[in-house]
């Protein structure tokens, strides 16, 4: 009997761990799992952020924005009386009084400008004949001109539009009729004249302090394919792949990132890139505490402990001041003791998905805490996945890309629009100038 009940009890152990894992499933705000793999919404109190006690809304101080209208005036349409509306008689001749003016902001009828660029040629008293020269941008006999293909890039890159959709807004709202074949053929052209920017922003990224670096599913023409991104505060560079493994990486990066610091999700090709040093992403790091201590009722004191100190090691972050992470820093210091010796724990053996965090922690254990040694350094990877939720959505709008080729010219100008955006300038103006002075 004593034996019988041994095994029951071991299998009792068993199955409540197995209902654990059922009850407690993963999701966006306990795993990696991004967003769009919930099988149902969470609650919003699930977030990994604190109350802070702040009531929602505009806070205390908070200056407000209003409409206003301190522009020249362009046209005064004036309202006066021809004639009195109680006895019908003549008031073309009597002088008028301002009783109020209002104020109205529109925009103008749009309309397409039609420009035909003429060259000629003038013969010299020396006998040399001089020719003047077509601008590089005026390449063909009849074709579209910088606006429109600088706009059709935004619409395409920024405002997510599907070829369907951006014909009807030219035909609609500017009265330029387009077809579908021709606003290809713009994406083409302009994502040719961008390339050469492109590379530079792939250039420097390889270049720079710190990066981080994430990817995301797409599909083109049906197919699972990818979207990476290599990104800082001032870069991003984003690239379609029909592989997730380390093959796009050393397409990319043959030789690593040698000269760079780089953030990421843990995931295993990521760390076998060579890297300055590698950084794990703490929010992602959060969120697996945060499962482990719904999987097991917040009995697993492991979890707890390592919850709290990654969330101390947060707040330093928060109140270091530049030269602080080049002196020796006490507060520093006691947390990577303290991390060296839960890293040390030996764990439940219920507790099988905490070990196997510890044991994945342990082998990449000089990647936890770089953030607390160099200032530029963010200790999560949310700049990345901000830069390919883009590519989501696109999907949502304009549904799958048909081609690798669509795929790749999203890639290239979303890239120069989100530096751009980064360097704090005006998307459309820096489209009309790639469009201008590109080369093809």
């Amino acid at each position: 009997m004593a034996k019988t009940i041994e095994v029951l009890l071991s299998k009792v152990a068993s199955l409540e761990a197995e209902l654990a894992i059922y009850k407690n499933k993963k999701n966006s705000n306990n795993s990696h799992i991004p967003p769009s793999q919930d099988q149902n919404r969470v609650k919003r109190n699930q977030s990994l952020r604190e109350k802070t006690g702040k009531t929602p809304g505009g806070q205390i101080g908070h200056e407000g924005t209003t409409l206003e209208f301190n522009l020249p005036i362009d046209e005064v349409i004036e309202h006066i009386p021809g004639y009195c509306n109680n006895c019908g008689n003549d008031l073309s001749g009597v002088a008028q009084t301002l009783i109020e003016g209002r104020k109205v902001i529109d925009i103008p009828v749009i309309k397409p400008v039609y420009l035909e660029h003429r060259i000629y040629s003038k013969m010299c008293n020396c006998g040399h004949c001089t020719e003047s020269e077509f601008p590089g941008y005026v390449a063909a006999s009849m074709q579209y001109g910088p606006n429109v293909e600088a706009l059709v890039g935004y619409l395409h890159a920024r405002q997510y539009l599907p070829y369907m959709r951006m014909k009807e807004l030219f035909t609609d709202v500017m009265n330029l009729p387009i077809s579908i074949g021709g606003i290809n053929n713009i994406l083409t052209r302009i994502t040719r004249k961008a390339l050469p920017h492109y590379l530079e922003i792939k250039e420097r990224i390889g270049k720079s302090s710190f990066a981080g670096t994430d990817e995301t599913s797409v599909k083109v023409n049906g197919q699972n394919n990818w979207i990476w991104t290599w990104q800082n505060d001032d870069l991003t560079f984003i690239v379609h792949s029909d592989n997730r493994g380390a093959k796009t990486i050393e397409t990319q990066f043959p030789n690593g990132l040698p000269l760079t610091g780089l953030v990421h999700d843990r995931y295993a090709c990521h760390f076998n890139c060579e890297a300055t040093y590698h950084q794990m992403c703490m929010a992602h790091l959060l969120r697996d505490l945060k499962y482990i201590n719904q999987l097991y009722d917040g009995k697993c004191e492991w979890a707890i402990q390592m919850k709290a100190l990654i969330s101390e090691a947060l707040e330093l972050k928060k109140i270091m001041t530049p030269a602080q992470y080049y002196q020796p820093n006490e507060k520093r210091n006691a947390l990577v003791k303290k991390l060296e010796l839960l890293l040390g724990s030996t764990l439940h053996q219920e507790h099988a998905k905490a070990k196997t965090l510890l044991k994945n922690l342990v082998k990449h254990q000089c990647s936890i805490l770089n953030f607390l040694w160099y200032p530029q350094l963010p200790p999560d990877n949310n700049g990345s996945e901000r830069a390919i939720r883009n590519i989501k959505v696109k999907q949502k709008i304009s549904g799958q890309f048909k081609s690798d080729h669509g795929a790749d010219c999203f890639a290239v100008i979303r890239s120069i629009i989100d530096t751009t955006i980064k360097a704090g300038q005006n998307v459309l103006f820096a489209l009309r100038l790639i469009a201008i002075y590109g080369a093809e």
